[in-house]
């Protein structure tokens, strides 16, 4: 053995019993605070976040520009009759 002592959490032992269990494999393994994704960053990869936003903030303007008057006023009809219609269950 090396001799040297595993380090201890700094933090209180979670209450749940799977996040005690990680954080007990966390030790064990070495693992430090760099290596485990952060509720901060999310755990993400910022290269991804960013691909998956490009087009996602312009995808119901692009729709509403391409459909006509006539096209949405039917759109509107049948989510309003959706939204009223009496559930029989």
């Amino acid at each position: 053995m090396s001799g040297k002592a595993p380090k201890k959490p700094q933090k209180k032992r979670p209450r749940d019993v799977n996040q005690l269990a990680k954080s007990i494999v966390d030790i064990a393994t070495d693992q430090t605070a760099e290596d485990i994704p952060t509720q901060a960053s999310g755990g993400k990869d910022p290269a991804a976040v960013s691909l998956g936003r490009r087009g996602g903030l312009k995808g119901g303007a692009a729709r509403a520009l391409k459909l006509s008057p006539d096209q949405r006023k039917l759109i509107a009809k049948k989510a309003a009759a959706a939204r009223w219609k009496k559930d029989d269950g």
